[in-house]
């Protein structure tokens, strides 16, 4: 008996082994797959294949790894059990299937043969339990509420009647069609939001979180509240590429957020900054030129917003700007990482001049920021080969929980559109909405929010994209205003309480209490629940229209996001009156409304700017009495 236990330790350390050399084959397999297929690479050696059969060998590649990394209640488990090796191998197996005989598949759908059946309900419940292990129960519960209504939403009265469907029909629809699991939110995030989470994780390798703290603190540390415009400044810089709120505030925040603490801002002040900051950044995640292009003047306005607020804050409070010893300087800073710039100059110059796809532009930056990264380095450390390898694993197991949403999402859209149920909801909200675009806005605003707490970004988006942004079309509000709005407020749900993920996560670094730390960065973050609503009315803010409706729009939104700020904060050049307040809220809403929302708005903004200034000078400095 005693020498089982030596022998029975030697088996667990060789399944150990075992388990972490197949996952990290796995980890690399999934973004060398997709940079193959960005890079045309099966073209380049004579493959002529179908898009589903690349998003099956993904899919399969990814749930194995899920099976064999997460364990159900447990995800820190090393040794995975049989049944959870069983459901890797089918994984890979389905995948496998999928990607050599598609077309076979494809030609057989309309006669649903009984192998195609059993195929379809393979792949489905293998993707149903992996969502559940990466995302947990939410998302999985409105997927398994979709698929329960494909059966029985032919007994729903009214409107929200479905077409009668079987067993069969759905599993066979949702796993092999190309507007089910196979279709087009994972074709994005399969062959888009890949390359660009690679660039994020090489940025990070090479030293670029450091480069952008440092040129924060060097840009903004010699200002009042300085700690929390250095947050604000690289949350920005480096969130934009990282694209989750949650990890930004878990990577850059624990040194932003004791900076700002440090300065005087309170914990739950500092947490709720460093949340609103991170927010804007969630929406780089649909990277398409046109989408950039009207995305711009929204998140300025936003930055703005948290700029002006942050900086009346520290003057009320007599908030310093941080000691220069702790600044470095930006000569130095700009000396040791001058090439960081040159991969977001690559991105945008592919993308804007030549027409680059996105994938193809990231792939481009990547390359570039690798060579650099190697061969330059930050602060006297290069990147290793080896970080490359790294960068491109962690790329494999960041993706997993992005590659199991969409495959959800895919669930959620070919219901939708098998049911016909997408057509009855959009007709549902037009109704409820009463034919007025305002009150169909708010309850869209609000729908938006309810459906994105306590769900992952992508999938919040693809859901509201299916449910919500298609009743906003039908009543006349451009398609990009459209998934813009519903975009902004299910990301609303990151800061929104009860369920405020990035406002709980900045919490568990200042230690503070959760629901107030949600409730200051709703403060903070204030104009994104405004600004919404503004370029539905006027396309002018998403850079729509005439240089000039642009110019103008910009200008009194501006100055509109300024104006209300004081009033909210109480403090200009010294503390408001309570009367006073209000006055410059009200004053500063009439400037953010853009002259084109409305026949007649124009007055509206100069009647906001005539009151704005009246009050603004009648304030004096507060005069301190002599010594």
């Amino acid at each position: 008996m005693a020498s089982d236990g030596p022998t029975r330790s030697g088996t667990v350390v060789d399944a150990l082994r075992g388990t972490r050399l197949v996952c990290r084959v796995l980890g690399l397999a999934i973004p060398s797959v997709s940079l193959a297929w960005a890079g045309d690479v099966p073209r380049m050696v004579g493959w002529v294949l179908y898009t589903e059969q690349f998003l099956a060998a993904v899919l399969g590649l990814a749930l194995a790894l899920i099976f064999l990394t997460i364990r159900s209640g447990n995800r820190d488990a090393e040794v995975p059990p049989w049944h959870d090796i069983a459901a890797a191998v089918l994984s890979i197996a389905a995948g496998a299937y999928a990607a050599i005989d598609y077309a076979d598949l494809i030609n057989d759908l309309s006669y649903r043969p009984a192998y195609l059946v059993a195929f379809g309900f393979v792949l489905v419940g293998l993707c149903v339990e992996a969502l559940r292990r990466v995302v947990g129960w939410p998302l999985t519960i409105v997927v398994l509420g979709f698929m329960a209504y494909a059966l029985v939403g032919h007994l729903v009265p009214g409107q929200l009647a479905g077409r009668p469907l079987d067993l069969p029909k759905l599993a066979v629809y949702l796993g092999v069609d190309t507007n089910g699991i196979l279709g087009r939110p994972l074709m994005v995030a399969s062959t888009i939001v890949i390359p660009f989470i690679l660039l994020g994780r090489v940025l990070s390798s090479s030293g670029g979180s450091a480069f952008f703290t440092d040129l924060s603190v060097a840009l903004m540390g010699r200002f009042r509240g300085g700690s929390a415009k250095i947050s604000i400044v690289a949350s920005s810089l480096f969130g934009s590429i990282s694209g989750s709120a949650v990890s930004n505030v878990a990577t850059t925040g624990v040194i932003t957020i004791p900076l700002m603490r440090d300065s005087g801002y309170s914990p739950r002040e500092a947490a709720a900054i460093e949340a609103a900051a991170f927010l804007m950044a969630e929406f780089l995640q649909i990277s398409y030129t046109e989408v950039v292009v009207a995305a711009v003047l929204p998140a300025l306005l936003y930055y703005f917003a948290l700029f002006v607020l942050s900086d009346l804050e520290a003057g009320r409070r007599g908030i310093l700007p941080i000691d220069r010893s702790e600044i470095p300087s930006l000569r130095q800073v700009l000396a040791t990482g001058w090439h960081f710039p040159m991969p977001f100059i690559v991105l945008i110059v592919a993308l804007f001049s030549f027409n680059l796809s996105p994938q193809t532009s990231a792939m481009l930056a990547t390359a570039v920021l690798a060579v650099t990264g190697v061969l330059v380095g930050y602060q006297g450390k290069r990147m290793r080969l080896s970080g490359l390898v790294e960068a491109l694993e962690s790329t494999g197991r960041a993706v997993l929980d992005l590659i199991l949403i969409c495959a959800g999402a895919g669930i959620v859209i070919g219901v939708l559109n098998l049911s016909g149920l997408g057509f009855g909801l959009t007709m549902t909200l037009v109704e409820v909405g009463g034919h007025s675009l305002p009150m169909l806005l708010v309850l869209a605003a609000g729908v938006s929010i309810l459906l994105g707490m306590g769900m992952p970004t992508v999938g919040v988006y693809v859901l509201l994209a299916a449910l919500v942004a298609p009743a906003l079309v039908e009543m006349g509000v451009a398609p990009i205003a459209s998934h813009l709005f519903v975009m902004y407020f299910g990301m609303m749900s990151m800061l929104t309480p009860p369920v405020a993920l990035a406002a709980y996560a900045a919490a568990s670094v200042t230690g503070t209490e959760p629901m107030r730390t949600g409730a200051s960065a709703v403060r903070f973050a204030w104009s994104a629940y405004l600004v919404p609503f503004l370029f539905v009315a006027s396309p002018s803010l998403l850079l729509q229209g005439s240089a000039v409706d642009v110019g103008l729009a910009a200008l009194t939104a501006t100055a509109g996001i300024w104006v209300v700020s004081i009033g909210i904060v109480g403090y200009f050049r010294r503390p408001l009156g309570p009367l006073v307040r209000p006055a410059l809220v009200i004053s500063g809403l009439a400037l953010l409304v853009p002259a084109g929302a409305f026949d007649g708005a124009l007055w509206t903004d100069v009647a906001g700017a005539a009151v704005g200034t009246l009050l603004l000078a009648g304030t004096h400095p507060k005069v301190l009495p002599p010594p």
